[in-house]
């Protein structure tokens, strides 16, 4: 595995060799880990490369995670500490600064990114995913150059706008309007909930250019936010990821110039669809690494808090509920991991991408329940983990699709398959 840094090879080997000591001021330091690699099927590579990843989530976003929570700001600082390690262009070719691998490495780093902190890894999705991935699939190779080696580097901020006001679920019945003008386009409506929205200078947009054909009349576009007519609004107070920055996206006769389309006019409903598949296996880490975190802070809490003289891990109601929550995340794992070899054969399953976040996001939620409850009252104050990380697992059940659409999906998968047998 090899990423190109300053000049300079870099693998996966000697990032976890150079990697300084880990160090928290968490109440609580996680003294273990109960991730089983031999049971998650990793090589030693991959093992290598998800240890790089857990070591530096350790030591730079886990010790920072609740006030990250309470300010409810992004760490600007982190974006080119990502950047150093890589991690902003896993799927990446080299030639533009990646690291050539595939989407189970960034699965992993997902997971790894979400075990320490749900805000940090969801902007990193959305920056490393749903926008990084999105202009290596589909740009020009003017465009790859021009985009890409900054974004990889951490030196600028990546987003992704599809949705609007009016346009949630139903994304296809957008209104943000792009007019052909001399030399581009002009765009006028709005997005909203767009994760990094306030602090992106690159978005890939989705508008209409040609309404009256529907879904067929969608273009994609690259926007930067220095561009004419271009401008957002509040940033969002959310229930959970508060330090994921989120806000309203305005534009007001913005002109984009024409070499700026992501792939064809017209054709933009096809980018956004393929991209949908891989936006929800990626993000199906976030769930695994919630629910990891979860799961480690609450069995190691149970073997140290003690009633009636014993360890409450050791009550058979406990031991239940520890049984559960192992269980549950195994099972969310094995699925996920699946897919996501799948989808690096090339077999990507538009069900199953629904599938691994379906099932992830709904253990995940559960597990931070159980968690929760396993601190009894201590799990109810905001000086220890549970209630951040069960505001943050829930944010899976509505961004990226909500879970409504994706048993939808699925659904209507299966009818079209039995339509045409």
């Amino acid at each position: 595995m090899l990423a190109l840094k300053s000049g300079r090879l870099i693998t996966a080997r000697n990032l976890h060799r150079n990697l300084r000591p880990i160090i928290t001021t968490s109440q609580r330091s996680r003294q273990i880990s109960t991730y089983n690699i031999d049971i998650a099927g990793l090589t030693e590579e991959q093992a290598e490369f998800r240890n790089a990843v857990a070591e530096f989530a350790e030591r730079e976003l886990a010790p920072r995670a609740a006030q990250i929570d309470k300010s409810n700001n992004f760490p600007s600082d982190v974006w080119e500490k990502l950047g150093d390690m890589g991690l902003l262009g896993i799927t990446v070719s080299s030639k533009y600064g990646g690291l050539d691998l595939g989407y189970f490495h960034h699965t992993l780093a997902m997971e790894e990114l979400s075990r320490a902190s749900g805000s940090v890894a969801l902007s990193y999705g959305a920056h490393s995913n749903l926008c990084v991935n999105q202009i290596h699939r589909h740009g020009t190779e003017a465009q790859k150059q021009k985009y890409l080696p900054d974004l990889i580097a951490g030196k600028k901020v990546g987003s992704l706008a599809m949705s609007e006001p009016g346009s949630g679920s139903d994304v296809v019945s957008m209104s943000l309007r792009a007019d052909k003008i001399d030399g581009g386009w002009k765009l006028n409506g709005n997005k909203f909930w767009i994760t990094n929205g306030p602090t992106a200078s690159t978005l890939v947009v989705y508008a209409k250019t040609a309404p009256e054909r529907g879904s067929k009349g969608i273009t994609a576009f690259i926007i930067e936010n220095t561009f004419e007519g271009f401008s957002t609004h509040q940033k969002l107070d959310k229930f959970g990821m508060r330090g994921s920055d989120t806000c309203e996206l305005v534009f007001d006769n913005c002109k984009v110039p024409e070499e700026n389309v992501l792939g064809q006019v017209n054709k933009g409903a096809g980018v956004l669809m393929s991209g949908l598949d891989l936006e929800r296996l990626v993000l199906s880490g976030g769930p695994l690494g919630l629910a990891q975190a979860t799961f480690d802070y609450a069995v190691e809490y149970v073997h140290d808090r003690k009633q009636f003289g014993q360890p409450v891990g050791t009550f058979q109601l406990m031991q239940g509920k520890i049984a559960d929550m192992y269980t549950s995340i195994n099972a969310s794992r094995a699925y996920v991991y699946a897919v996501a070899r799948a989808c690096d054969r090339g077999q990507i399953s538009r069900r199953d991408c629904a599938g691994a976040i379906l099932y992830s996001t709904e253990k995940a939620i559960e597990v931070a329940l159980e968690g929760m409850q396993c601190l009894g009252g201590n799990g109810y104050i905001n000086d220890y983990p549970m209630g951040r990380i069960l505001r943050d697992s829930r944010l899976y059940a509505v961004g990226a699709g909500t879970q409504e659409i994706r048993r939808m999906l699925i659904g209507r998968e299966f009818n079209e398959q039995f339509k045409s047998s």
